[in-house]
């Protein structure tokens, strides 16, 4: 317990802190702010509304919203019905099977198809507890109050991911429908089994590093960090189901015909039913802070131990948005990340810079640029979605909105697709993801740099 003299001490080391030399609020200052508040007729009316509604109803602009209709010239064919995520952060992996059932669609005549998300995310969870236990053995002799480790230990088997992550879950361990895998209570709403992960890891980050200040090898430290694996994978079991090792797939295609393929190993049906090149795509990133035509990767972001770095080519914005157009137009969805909560009415399923007029309800303005919004933590990816079409201004190859399938159900939007114009496209999309063969050389040629290398926090490291 401390003593007085403790206390003492403590306030005057305080005293003299550049804090206390500041200026604070002056209550008569507060009363100058009141009484220029209740002069302006505005601010009253604005008071009333948004004292009794919700920020996204009451400044929703009618104009924006008639602005861009759910029309679109180019469009991907066949498209599949909208999928829920829930309570949890698997949009990444939403968005990248959505990509990917598209061509099961297409080679079966199939209506609609869904392929396992839980399946993904049960091994997922395995790799990256497998993975942050393997950066704490990194960095044994680092300070567990530097950066790194506190970082690390912030968020170790967060829900979301990265692209090249999910590419390394899908080589290694195929993928399934979701019929041979369905959703359980726990991959749904994962919040609890994500702390109770959270909580183990933390635990477990502490025992290796005790250990090894006791002199524990290197060895055993990993034969110790085995058994920790272990009681993930038993603690995910219980919460979600032991994943098939094979099943029987069975479908009924658009003539009503019914086909079964017996015994598939989830390697087999990702292999030779999906037909996904997912090793053949790269990720273009828009990142205004940094010099284009340059490759980037994040220090210790990843999955799986010994997998596929995540890189990303960082491109002008409007480079990127030629090269989706091309992508659309030949019948390719794209998987994306952005800001998804930024300028966005949820409940007409539009994103648009003005569609809530922040001007008009509080008499604010926004002038920070994407760089900026990047540097003071304003913006990152938070979302990923899939475009499947595009609409381009009439005699040019100008996009004006975008059509996006999100993984939200079908309550927002047009039954879960929704709508971005073309400038929030600019100033809240940050990523994009094409399959080789439809980049040309000069940008593909960027993959044989070696990549500048981004501290783990940076804004391009954030998980979607």
């Amino acid at each position: 317990m401390s003593s007085p003299a403790d206390l003492k001490v403590a306030t005057a080391a305080f005293s003299g802190t550049s804090a206390s030399e500041g200026e604070g609020v002056q209550k008569k200052e507060l009363s100058e702010y009141e009484s220029t508040f209740q002069s302006d007729p505005r601010n009253l009316l604005a008071r009333n509304a948004l004292t009794q509604g919700r920020i996204g109803d009451v400044l929703l602009s009618r104009p924006k919203v008639l602005k861009h209709p759910g029309h679109f010239n180019v469009r991907v064919d066949p498209e599949g019905k909208a999928t829920n995520q829930k309570a949890s952060g698997r949009c990444w992996l939403f968005a990248a099977t959505n990509v990917m059932r598209l061509r099961i669609m297409k080679e079966y005549n199939l209506e609609d198809a869904e392929l396992s998300q839980p399946f993904l995310f049960f091994y997922d969870k395995v790799e990256k507890a497998n993975w942050f236990l393997e950066r704490v053995l990194d960095l044994r002799d680092s300070p567990l109050d530097g950066r790194e480790m506190e970082f690390l230990c912030r968020d170790p088997v967060q829900d979301g991911g990265q692209w090249d992550m999910f590419v390394n879950l899908v080589e290694k361990y195929g993928v399934v429908p979701k019929a041979a895998y369905p959703e359980s209570v726990q991959t749904s709403a994962s919040a609890q089994v994500r702390w109770l992960l959270t909580c183990k890891l933390r635990q477990w980050a502490g025992e290796l590093r005790d250990a090894h200040r006791q002199g524990t090898s290197l060895e055993e430290l990993r034969t110790r960090k085995k058994a920790m694996i272990e009681e993930t994978y038993r603690i995910l079991a219980i919460a979600c189901g032991e994943p098939p090792k094979s099943f029987d797939w069975t479908f009924r295609d658009k003539d009503k015909k019914t086909k079964e393929i017996r015994s598939l190993t989830p390697v087999e049906f990702y292999k030779e039913h999906t037909k996904y090149p997912a090793t053949q795509t790269v990720s273009l990133i828009h990142d205004p802070r940094n010099p284009y035509q340059a490759l980037y990767t994040v220090q210790y972001l990843g999955n799986v131990q010994g997998g596929r770095p995540v890189l990303y080519i960082n491109l002008p914005v409007d480079q990127i948005k030629s090269l989706a157009v091309k992508a659309l137009q030949g019948g390719k969805a794209v998987w994306f990340g952005c800001d998804v909560g930024k300028h966005f009415a949820r409940s007409k399923g539009l994103m648009d810079m003005n569609v809530l007029d922040y001007d008009l309800g509080f008499q604010v303005q926004f002038s920070q640029d994407k760089a900026d919004r990047l540097r003071y933590g304003e913006s990152a990816m938070t979302h990923a979605m899939v475009f499947t079409g595009v609409h381009l201004e009439e005699g040019t190859e100008r996009p004006l909105r975008w059509r996006v399938e999100n993984s939200w159900g079908e309550d927002t939007g047009e039954k879960g697709y929704m709508v971005m114009s073309d400038e929030w496209f600019s100033e809240y999309t940050y990523q994009i993801v094409l399959e080789k063969e439809d980049l040309p050389s000069e940008v593909l040629d960027l993959l044989n740099q070696d990549p500048t290398v981004l501290p783990p926090w940076d804004p391009m490291g954030s998980l979607a």
